[in-house]
């Protein structure tokens, strides 16, 4: 559902039409937006000699941010104001975070990972499981602060919606 908002997908109204349906602002937002998180998605660089490509990979990490941000408010809803069980010693917010960590785990010999970062509109897979990075919840279940090798200040943070 979320690639109906994602950079393709945004172009077209209700009816599947061609046409512009966002107000400006919203336009703008959405459009400054993409930018910064395809700009987040062109810093990682798996080799020295190769970095994502996140107009490339746009779509996705769109479709990702908007799926992790409405399945943790999910989550949230399904508590029904009740406090997750802590298992093992993780918070629910926790549980939740590594979970869809492990749902991205991958191995990949390197000319695979090469080909993939170079023609695939899919980042691999340990990229897409930085999209936490853009939610302050995760922030706040972890402790991870500035100075640490994921924290994101704040305002670079990617918020879409």
């Amino acid at each position: 559902m979320s690639h109906s908002f994602d950079n393709s997908g945004a172009l077209f109204d209700s009816k599947g039409r061609l046409k512009n349906w966002w107000t400006p602002a919203d336009f703008d937002h959405f459009k400054t937006s993409s930018a910064q998180l395809a700009a987040q998605y062109d810093g990682y660089r798996p080799f020295p000699d190769l970095a994502l490509n996140g107009k490339q990979t746009l779509g996705e990490n769109i479709a990702d941010l908007a799926g992790l941000t409405a399945t943790y408010e999910a989550y949230h809803r399904s508590l029904g104001g009740r406090s997750a069980p802590v298992v093992s010693g993780f918070s629910g917010d926790q549980q939740f975070f590594i979970s869809y960590a492990q749902s991205w785990r991958e191995k990949a010999r390197e000319p695979a990972l090469r080909n993939q970062i170079l023609t695939d509109g899919h980042a691999p897979g340990r990229y897409r499981a930085l999209t936490v990075r853009n939610l302050d919840a995760w922030y706040a279940a972890f402790g991870v602060k500035p100075g640490q090798a994921l924290f994101l200040k704040p305002e670079d943070r990617v918020r879409m919606w």
